[in-house]
C-alpha cells in the first residue's frame, strides 16, 4: 500500500521482507524516480510486535503504579473529608479515560486506514498520561488548598471553588500545547504525524476530564461516605 502525505513524502507498506528484498525494492524505486531518497525503513514482525507489546504494558503499569503512590502521598493531608487514596483512584480512572479514547481512535484508523501502532504511539500515550495527571493534580491541589483555608465546610462548594479557579488556566495551557502540535502536524515531518495526532487527541480529552470526570468522582466518593453515616 502506498500513501502520500501533504509534504510529498510517500509511505510504502508491504508484507514482511528481508534485507535483499528491501534493497531490490529501493533499487526499483530509484530507477523509477531518480530523486528517490529513503527516510526510514522499519520491520514490524511477530517478534518485534510481541516485544513492543510487552515493553509497552510494562511501561504503562509502572507509570500507573508510580502515579498512584505519588497521588496518595501528595494528598495525605487532604484525607478529610475524602481519603487520600480516593484522590489516587479518581486520577487513575481519569487516566484510563484519557488513554482509551486515543486508543479507540487509532484502532479505528488501523482498521480503515491501515495505521500501525509503533513506539512513537506508545511514547505519545505515556506523554498523554503525564499531561492527564498534571491537569488532575492542579485541580485537586486547588481543592486541597480550599479545604485547608476556606471557612465553608460544604465539600461540594469547596470543589466548585477549586474548579472555578483552575478551569481557565487548564484550558489556556492545553490550548497553547494543542496549537503548537497542530502546527507541527501540518508543517512538520510526515513520520511524526500520527504521534502528533495522538497527542492532540489525548491532551484535548485530558483537559475536560480533569474538570468533568475527576472532580465529580471525588464528590461522589464524599456523597457515598455521607450516606453511610
Amino acid at each position: 500500500m502506498v500513501q502520500k502525505s501533504s509534504d510529498g513524502v510517500f509511505s510504502v507498506r508491504t508484507k514482511e521482507i528481508n534485507e535483499a528484498e528491501h534493497q531490490n525494492l529501493a533499487s526499483s524505486l530509484k530507477s523509477l524516480a531518480p530523486d528517490f531518497e529513503e527516510l526510514r525503513f522499519e520491520t514490524i514482525g511477530p517478534t518485534v510486535g510481541k516485544t513492543l507489546q510487552t515493553k509497552s504494558i510494562q511501561a504503562i503499569v509502572f507509570a500507573v503504579l508510580g502515579i498512584s503512590i505519588y497521588i496518595t502521598y501528595a494528598f495525605r493531608k487532604a484525607s478529610l473529608p475524602v481519603a487520600s487514596w480516593k484522590y489516587g483512584l479518581a486520577t487513575i480512572f481519569t487516566l484510563f479515560h484519557d488513554v482509551i479514547i486515543p486508543l479507540g481512535v487509532f484502532a479505528w484508523l488501523g482498521k480503515f486506514k491501515q495505521i500501525e501502532i509503533d513506539t512513537n504511539f506508545v511514547t505519545a500515550m505515556l506523554v498523554i498520561m503525564g499531561f492527564s495527571v498534571h491537569d488532575t493534580i492542579v485541580v485537586f491541589d486547588r481543592i486541597r488548598e480550599k479545604i485547608r483555608t476556606s471557612n465553608t465546610k460544604n465539600f461540594i462548594e469547596l470543589v466548585n471553588l477549586g474548579l472555578n479557579e483552575t478551569v481557565v488556566r487548564s484550558f489556556n495551557t492545553s490550548l497553547t500545547a494543542i496549537l503548537a502540535l497542530v502546527a507541527v502536524y501540518f508543517w512538520g515531518s510526515y513520520t511524526l504525524q500520527y504521534f502528533i495526532l495522538a497527542m492532540i487527541i489525548g491532551i484535548g480529552v485530558g483537559t475536560y476530564s480533569s474538570i468533568a470526570i475527576a472532580s465529580p468522582m471525588i464528590i461522589e466518593f464524599w456523597l457515598h461516605q455521607q450516606k453511610k453515616k
